[in-house]
């Protein structure tokens, strides 16, 4: 258990910390995106089903902003809803070598809870630090195994979204060691929905920031929760990875910032296919190719990207196409871009799309898969119908740490989801995004966004 004591230990330390400028501007920017992920989620399917529900099972109102519905509600429907609508557009953050979409489970459930203990925007960084890290190391414990047959956002992110929670509520070293217990044995989240285009990747984001939610309140309250269950024989690696190791839970801990290891989402897509489309598009425009060039696109990949992308060959609604290495290909062929708008008007009824689709093949590649997931390779292979062989390769995906996005790139992308959404004006727009610059100012969340 030294690793998970080591881990504990940090958590409950971390208020004293003086945390880098460089974390605190990272966490800042995280959550922007984040924002507009959620802003842009407002009428996309299954939202207003979970909205609907807290309608129904909620309190009228409370201290926690349901965001979209511009209403109030208790911190755990508050959670719920906004997690659920922060991960229906793909646009969410990614943090690599854990697999883990740490914003959209971290955010929602810090925000609810500082919003109801009346948090500064200072403390409410802090915990989103240590819901980052924790959920990260966490991640990156549970191995590539576990990412098999689990959506590790759902599992891990309980966990992450438990200790923004604890660090808001300031628990102590055993504090955290009852709520870890508690949030692990509440881990769940499998990826078979995707051989159906089934709903649950939002249920999985609203379920792990809601009961991270409670779990907090609860572990507060006195509850005491597995003392080993991230190690432990009957614990969380032992029901749900091959190939877990401990060592990456204190990994360099208050020197590793993991937070500023997260890639942001450049694409409207499952990760897996942005280290391919950022290749297949620079070879396109390298070679001056069209669509109608392409006869054959063969994409090398790592076994993840084969698991997940892999059961999804003709996809029936708009958010299985983005699970689906062959439409993301295609509109970015197509249309050079495969952002919102692109999906919503053309991945499922543009003939171009669907040819190009037909085309492309995953094979698995042993230079791609030895690197990830620390690394993102982009490999293609392009047969063109005049009978070239031409090759196309990135190394780091747009977004990625060595290839992000600056602060005016994040606000154009809040921007443009925001307006996809279309319900904000301008000014209101420019207003939150002043707002997000400014969190560690504000004396009080309630009612800020």
């Amino acid at each position: 258990m030294n690793a998970t004591r080591d881990l504990v230990r940090f958590l409950a330390t971390l208020p004293t910390q003086t945390l880098p400028d460089e974390v605190l501007d990272r966490t800042e920017e995280l959550f922007l995106d984040w924002l507009a992920s959620l802003l842009a989620g407002r009428h996309e399917h299954p939202i207003p089903l979970f909205e609907a529900l807290a309608d129904q099972m909620g309190p009228a109102s409370g201290p926690s902003q349901r965001i979209n519905a511009g209403r109030t509600s208790s911190p755990y429907f508050a959670a719920l809803v906004n997690a659920a609508a922060s991960h229906v557009v793909e646009q969410d953050d990614l943090h690599n070598s854990s697999v883990l979409h740490p914003a959209t489970v971290v955010f929602p459930a810090a925000l609810a809870v500082a919003q109801d203990i009346d948090a500064s925007g200072a403390e409410f960084l802090r915990a989103c630090v240590a819901g980052y890290e924790a959920g990260i190391r966490i991640g990156e414990f549970m191995g590539r195994s576990h990412y098999r047959t689990f959506h590790t956002t759902a599992t891990v992110g309980t966990l992450a979204a438990a200790v923004a929670v604890g660090s808001l509520l300031q628990l102590d070293e055993d504090g955290f060691t009852n709520l870890l217990g508690s949030a692990g044995t509440q881990a769940a989240g499998l990826w078979e929905f995707l051989r159906d285009a089934a709903d649950s990747k939002q249920l999985h984001t609203a379920h792990a920031a809601a009961t991270g939610v409670n779990i907090g309140y609860l572990t507060r309250a006195g509850l005491t929760g597995a003392r080993n269950i991230l190690e432990g024989p009957q614990g969380l690696a032992a029901g749900m990875s091959s190939d877990a190791d401990p060592r990456w839970l204190h990994d360099r801990l208050g020197e590793r910032w993991a937070l500023l290891e997260t890639s942001f989402k450049f694409h409207a897509s499952c990760r897996h296919t942005h280290p391919a489309a950022d290749a297949l598009l620079d070879l396109m425009q390298r070679e001056r190719l069209t669509h109608d060039d392409l006869a054959q696109v063969t994409t090398h990949v790592h076994q993840g990207a084969l698991d997940v992308l892999g059961r999804v060959t003709v996809p029936h609604s708009i958010h299985q196409a983005k699970f689906s290495m062959g439409a993301v290909l295609g509109l970015i062929a197509v249309y050079g871009n495969a952002g919102l708008t692109e999906f919503r008007d053309h991945a499922l009824t543009d003939p171009r799309v669907a040819a190009v689709r037909e085309r492309v093949t995953m094979v698995h590649s042993d230079e791609v898969d030895s690197a990830y997931p620390a690394r993102w390779l982009g490999r293609v292979t392009v047969v063109t119908t005049d009978g070239r062989t031409l090759s196309g390769a990135i190394d780091e995906p747009k977004g990625d740490p060595g290839n992000g996005l600056s602060r005016a790139e994040l606000e154009d992308k809040f921007r443009r989801l925001v307006a996809f959404a279309g319900e904000l004006d301008t000014a209101t727009t420019d207003t939150l995004i002043d707002r997000c610059w400014a969190l560690r100012t504000l004396p009080s969340l309630r009612g800020q966004f």
